[in-house]
Protein backbone atom coordinates (compact mmCIF):
# COMPACT_ATOMS: atom_id res chain seq x y z
CA UNK A 1 0.00 0.00 0.00
CA UNK A 2 1.03 3.59 -0.59
CA UNK A 3 0.88 6.57 1.10
CA UNK A 4 1.04 10.49 -0.12
CA UNK A 5 1.12 12.89 2.70
CA UNK A 6 0.95 16.17 1.53
CA UNK A 7 2.01 18.87 4.31
CA UNK A 8 3.94 22.20 5.04
CA UNK A 9 5.36 20.53 7.55
CA UNK A 10 7.47 16.98 6.11
CA UNK A 11 9.66 16.70 9.15
CA UNK A 12 6.29 16.02 11.28
CA UNK A 13 6.89 12.78 9.80
CA UNK A 14 10.95 11.78 10.18
CA UNK A 15 10.24 10.24 13.68
CA UNK A 16 7.07 8.69 13.84
CA UNK A 17 7.74 6.51 10.46
CA UNK A 18 10.98 5.14 11.68
CA UNK A 19 9.26 3.89 14.90
CA UNK A 20 8.12 0.57 15.83
CA UNK A 21 6.28 -1.90 13.21
CA UNK A 22 5.94 1.03 10.75
CA UNK A 23 9.34 1.33 10.45
CA UNK A 24 10.06 -2.26 9.84
CA UNK A 25 7.27 -2.32 7.22
CA UNK A 26 8.87 0.42 5.19
CA UNK A 27 12.33 -1.47 5.35
CA UNK A 28 10.71 -4.66 4.50
CA UNK A 29 9.28 -2.86 1.41
CA UNK A 30 5.62 -3.75 2.76
CA UNK A 31 4.42 -0.72 2.53
CA UNK A 32 5.75 2.78 1.17
CA UNK A 33 5.50 6.42 2.27
CA UNK A 34 6.44 9.58 0.33
CA UNK A 35 6.11 12.93 1.47
CA UNK A 36 5.34 16.13 -0.25
CA UNK A 37 6.16 19.49 0.80
CA UNK A 38 3.59 21.88 -0.48
CA UNK A 39 5.41 25.34 -0.28
CA UNK A 40 7.86 23.50 -2.94
CA UNK A 41 4.61 24.56 -5.58
CA UNK A 42 4.55 27.87 -4.36
CA UNK A 43 4.93 29.94 -6.90
CA UNK A 44 6.47 33.19 -5.27
CA UNK A 45 9.73 34.21 -3.96
CA UNK A 46 8.83 33.57 -0.11
CA UNK A 47 6.85 30.21 -1.08
CA UNK A 48 3.19 31.23 0.39
CA UNK A 49 0.81 28.73 0.68
CA UNK A 50 -1.99 31.40 2.95
CA UNK A 51 -3.83 33.96 2.79
CA UNK A 52 -6.23 36.27 4.78
CA UNK A 53 -10.14 35.29 4.00
CA UNK A 54 -12.24 36.85 1.51
CA UNK A 55 -15.14 38.47 3.98
CA UNK A 56 -12.64 38.84 6.67
CA UNK A 57 -11.87 37.13 9.98
CA UNK A 58 -9.23 35.59 12.16
CA UNK A 59 -6.82 33.61 11.01
CA UNK A 60 -5.09 32.36 7.47
CA UNK A 61 -7.06 30.02 4.90
CA UNK A 62 -4.26 27.60 2.78
CA UNK A 63 -4.04 28.80 -0.89
CA UNK A 64 -5.54 26.70 -3.93
CA UNK A 65 -2.94 27.35 -6.55
CA UNK A 66 0.11 25.34 -4.06
CA UNK A 67 -2.17 23.12 -2.76
CA UNK A 68 -4.03 22.02 -5.81
CA UNK A 69 -1.21 21.74 -7.92
CA UNK A 70 0.93 19.33 -5.21
CA UNK A 71 -1.91 17.24 -5.28
CA UNK A 72 -1.98 16.84 -9.76
CA UNK A 73 1.56 16.18 -9.21
CA UNK A 74 1.12 12.72 -6.84
CA UNK A 75 1.05 10.03 -9.66
CA UNK A 76 -2.31 8.04 -9.14
CA UNK A 77 -2.17 3.86 -9.17
CA UNK A 78 -5.59 2.24 -9.80
CA UNK A 79 -7.16 2.39 -6.60
CA UNK A 80 -6.12 5.91 -5.42
CA UNK A 81 -8.10 8.19 -3.03
CA UNK A 82 -7.79 12.11 -2.47
CA UNK A 83 -8.16 12.57 1.08
CA UNK A 84 -8.02 15.99 3.15
CA UNK A 85 -8.00 15.80 6.72
CA UNK A 86 -10.53 18.22 8.09
CA UNK A 87 -12.94 18.59 11.24
CA UNK A 88 -15.26 18.40 9.03
CA UNK A 89 -15.01 15.46 7.53
CA UNK A 90 -16.73 11.98 8.12
CA UNK A 91 -15.77 10.95 11.28
CA UNK A 92 -12.65 7.74 11.27
CA UNK A 93 -13.75 4.77 12.43
CA UNK A 94 -12.65 1.01 11.74
CA UNK A 95 -15.44 -0.06 9.30
CA UNK A 96 -14.05 2.89 7.47
CA UNK A 97 -10.33 1.58 8.38
CA UNK A 98 -10.90 -1.43 6.81
CA UNK A 99 -12.53 0.18 3.63
CA UNK A 100 -10.03 2.85 3.20
CA UNK A 101 -7.36 -0.64 3.56
CA UNK A 102 -8.45 -2.32 0.52
CA UNK A 103 -6.96 1.18 -1.74
CA UNK A 104 -3.60 0.99 -3.28
CA UNK A 105 -3.10 4.38 -2.92
CA UNK A 106 -4.28 7.05 -0.25
CA UNK A 107 -3.00 10.66 -0.93
CA UNK A 108 -3.88 12.49 2.39
CA UNK A 109 -4.11 16.20 2.09
CA UNK A 110 -2.93 17.89 5.68
CA UNK A 111 -4.33 21.09 6.03
CA UNK A 112 -3.19 24.05 8.75
CA UNK A 113 -4.29 27.60 9.76
CA UNK A 114 -8.66 28.14 9.43
CA UNK A 115 -8.80 25.43 6.37
CA UNK A 116 -8.15 25.34 2.79
CA UNK A 117 -10.19 26.90 0.28
CA UNK A 118 -13.33 25.62 -0.91
CA UNK A 119 -11.80 25.13 -4.14
CA UNK A 120 -9.18 22.78 -3.59
CA UNK A 121 -12.14 20.34 -2.46
CA UNK A 122 -14.12 20.53 -5.48
CA UNK A 123 -10.74 20.69 -7.50
CA UNK A 124 -8.70 17.84 -6.25
CA UNK A 125 -10.45 16.23 -3.31
CA UNK A 126 -12.24 13.02 -2.93
CA UNK A 127 -13.64 13.02 0.37
CA UNK A 128 -12.89 14.61 3.57
CA UNK A 129 -12.06 12.63 6.96
CA UNK A 130 -11.75 13.97 10.57
CA UNK A 131 -10.36 11.56 13.38
CA UNK A 132 -12.62 12.84 15.88
CA UNK A 133 -14.63 16.06 17.11
CA UNK A 134 -11.74 18.09 18.49
CA UNK A 135 -9.94 20.61 16.64
CA UNK A 136 -5.50 20.12 15.97
CA UNK A 137 -3.05 22.53 14.95
CA UNK A 138 -3.03 20.83 11.25
CA UNK A 139 -3.75 17.43 9.71
CA UNK A 140 -0.46 15.85 9.98
CA UNK A 141 -1.39 13.90 13.42
CA UNK A 142 -4.20 12.61 11.83
CA UNK A 143 -2.82 11.68 8.63
CA UNK A 144 -0.18 9.73 11.08
CA UNK A 145 -3.73 7.90 12.83
CA UNK A 146 -5.13 7.08 9.24
CA UNK A 147 -1.42 5.16 8.41
CA UNK A 148 -1.26 3.69 11.57
CA UNK A 149 -4.91 2.35 11.64
CA UNK A 150 -5.02 0.94 8.19
CA UNK A 151 -1.26 -0.49 7.84
CA UNK A 152 -2.37 -2.93 10.46
CA UNK A 153 -4.40 -4.79 8.21
CA UNK A 154 -1.37 -5.44 5.88
CA UNK A 155 -1.04 -8.89 5.26
CA UNK A 156 2.81 -9.84 7.62
CA UNK A 157 2.18 -6.24 9.19
CA UNK A 158 1.55 -7.98 12.86
CA UNK A 159 3.44 -10.53 14.30
CA UNK A 160 -0.26 -12.18 15.11
CA UNK A 161 -2.38 -11.27 12.80
CA UNK A 162 -5.35 -13.01 15.17
CA UNK A 163 -4.81 -10.20 17.61
CA UNK A 164 -6.03 -7.03 14.75
CA UNK A 165 -9.41 -9.29 14.77
CA UNK A 166 -9.56 -8.91 18.54
CA UNK A 167 -9.12 -5.33 19.62
CA UNK A 168 -11.39 -2.90 19.99
CA UNK A 169 -13.87 -1.73 18.05
CA UNK A 170 -13.40 -4.85 15.55
CA UNK A 171 -16.45 -6.89 16.42
CA UNK A 172 -18.06 -3.05 17.26
CA UNK A 173 -17.26 -3.94 21.16
CA UNK A 174 -14.53 -2.53 23.65
CA UNK A 175 -12.21 -4.60 23.92
CA UNK A 176 -12.01 -6.88 27.42
CA UNK A 177 -9.90 -6.56 29.92
CA UNK A 178 -5.80 -8.03 28.88
CA UNK A 179 -3.75 -9.83 32.03
CA UNK A 180 -0.13 -11.31 32.05
CA UNK A 181 2.01 -12.71 34.40
CA UNK A 182 2.43 -12.66 37.16
CA UNK A 183 -0.77 -13.89 38.43
CA UNK A 184 -0.56 -12.00 41.34
CA UNK A 185 0.62 -8.25 41.66
CA UNK A 186 0.51 -5.67 44.86
CA UNK A 187 -2.93 -8.24 46.15
CA UNK A 188 -4.44 -8.26 42.61
CA UNK A 189 -4.97 -11.44 41.09
CA UNK A 190 -5.15 -12.48 37.35
CA UNK A 191 -9.18 -13.85 37.15
CA UNK A 192 -9.38 -17.55 38.17
CA UNK A 193 -10.97 -18.32 34.74
CA UNK A 194 -8.26 -16.97 32.53
CA UNK A 195 -5.30 -19.45 34.23
CA UNK A 196 -8.15 -22.19 33.90
CA UNK A 197 -7.45 -23.79 30.41
CA UNK A 198 -11.08 -23.96 29.67
CA UNK A 199 -11.10 -22.21 26.42
CA UNK A 200 -14.95 -22.29 25.90
CA UNK A 201 -15.44 -20.44 29.81
CA UNK A 202 -12.51 -18.30 28.33
CA UNK A 203 -14.08 -16.88 25.51
CA UNK A 204 -17.25 -16.70 27.11
CA UNK A 205 -15.72 -14.72 29.83
CA UNK A 206 -14.45 -12.19 27.48
CA UNK A 207 -17.27 -11.52 25.39
CA UNK A 208 -19.22 -10.72 29.26
CA UNK A 209 -16.53 -8.56 29.54
CA UNK A 210 -16.65 -6.59 26.61
CA UNK A 211 -19.93 -6.03 26.96
CA UNK A 212 -19.84 -5.11 30.28
CA UNK A 213 -17.09 -2.24 29.69
CA UNK A 214 -19.15 -1.25 26.32
CA UNK A 215 -21.70 -0.73 28.29
CA UNK A 216 -20.55 1.40 30.79
CA UNK A 217 -18.22 3.20 28.48
CA UNK A 218 -19.54 3.40 25.10
CA UNK A 219 -23.39 2.19 24.95
CA UNK A 220 -23.60 4.40 21.81
CA UNK A 221 -21.99 1.74 20.43
CA UNK A 222 -24.33 -1.07 21.66
CA UNK A 223 -26.78 0.66 19.65
CA UNK A 224 -24.87 1.16 16.76
CA UNK A 225 -24.24 -2.71 16.58
CA UNK A 226 -28.15 -3.81 17.24
CA UNK A 227 -28.97 -1.62 14.43
CA UNK A 228 -26.94 -3.12 12.01
CA UNK A 229 -27.85 -6.47 13.09
CA UNK A 230 -31.74 -5.41 12.27
CA UNK A 231 -30.81 -3.87 9.43
CA UNK A 232 -28.22 -7.08 7.84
Amino acid sequence: MRFDILTIFPGFFESPLKCSLIGKALLQKKLSVYLHDIRAFATDRHKTVDAIPYGGGAGMVMKPEPLVAAVESVPRQEKSLRILLSPKGTLFDQKMAKELAQKDQLILVCGRYEGVDERVKELAIDEEISIGDYVLNGGEAAALVIVEALVRFIPGFMGNEASVQRESFEEGLLEHPQYTRPAEFRGLKVPQVLQSGHHEEIEKWRREQALKITQERRPDLLKKVAKEIKNA
